[in-house]
């Protein structure tokens, strides 16, 4: 029996999300895209901390001793920047990684909501799909970086990149969050990117907020681990509720 829910605004959707990669039946496919994250962050932060350390010996060994000090301070510093740093950009391998993963989430949690199972959504479906999906992760990166980089360019102008530019940067990675999670259950349903994110254009208001929530918790290290399949949870409940009449046409994978 498919669950009833009212929420209306986009934090809403992140906190329904966090409520359903706790149910049963979706745990395993919560589990696959969790464990790229761990692995690829935990590696790669393990990889970078025996890096630190080789560089830190050479430090200690390079200053007086009345420096030394210094250690006790850079380390910490050096361990929260590389934190903070890595999470966003393996966040972004991540999601390439696991796209077919997420899929299949976003697929089995729409289920579950709707009682409407999509033809043909084998492991082997999953298989057959994967280039497909990985082309669509591309696509987004290609739609995501010349927009990128302008706004980072925003902040070499004197005066407006210390004013406007942090805001334009936050309102496009939140614009970008909401794309990136809500992508999926609209790629199941083969919806064109284009139409995609004219669709969620036309409800900017939610789109924004539940993008800029997901945004936030992505910028949190350690956190951000969970966030993927809370954030692909979240936006499948949100294209369930208000996007009905794209879901109604024939789907084929």
């Amino acid at each position: 029996m498919p669950a009833t829910y009212h929420a209306a605004s986009g934090p809403q959707y992140l906190l329904r999300g966090l409520s359903l990669i706790r149910e049963p039946d979706l745990r395993l496919f919560v589990l696959i895209p969790l464990a790229i994250n761990l692995l690829l962050f935990g590696g790669a932060f393990y990889w970078l901390y025996l890096q630190l350390g080789e560089l830190f010996s050479w430090f200690e060994g390079a200053v007086p001793d009345y420096l030394q000090w210094l250690s006790y301070l850079l380390w910490p510093l050096a361990i929260i920047t590389i934190a903070v740093v890595f999470s966003l950009l393996f966040t972004s391998v991540a999601n390439l990684l696991a796209a077919p993963f997420n899929g299949l989430l976003a697929e089995r949690v729409e289920l579950k909501l709707t009682g409407q199972k999509l033809p043909d959504s084998s492991w082997a479906a999953l298989l057959r799909d994967t280039p497909r999906m990985l082309g669509r992760e591309v696509r987004k990166m290609t739609y995501y970086l010349p927009r990128a980089i302008g706004c980072l360019l925003l902040f070499l102008v004197p005066a407006f990149g210390q004013t406007l530019a942090p805001l334009i940067w936050f309102a496009f990675s939140a614009w970008m969050m909401a794309i990136q999670y809500c992508d999926y259950p609209f790629d199941n349903h083969k919806i064109d990117f284009d139409l995609m994110r004219r669709s969620l254009a036309q409800k900017r208001r939610l789109s924004w907020g539940f993008g800029a929530t997901v945004a936030l918790c992505s910028g949190l290290p350690f956190i951000n681990l969970l966030i993927m399949p809370v954030a692909i949870c979240g936006a499948t409940a949100l294209w369930v509720e208000h996007y009905p009449q794209l879901r109604t046409g024939p789907v084929s994978r």
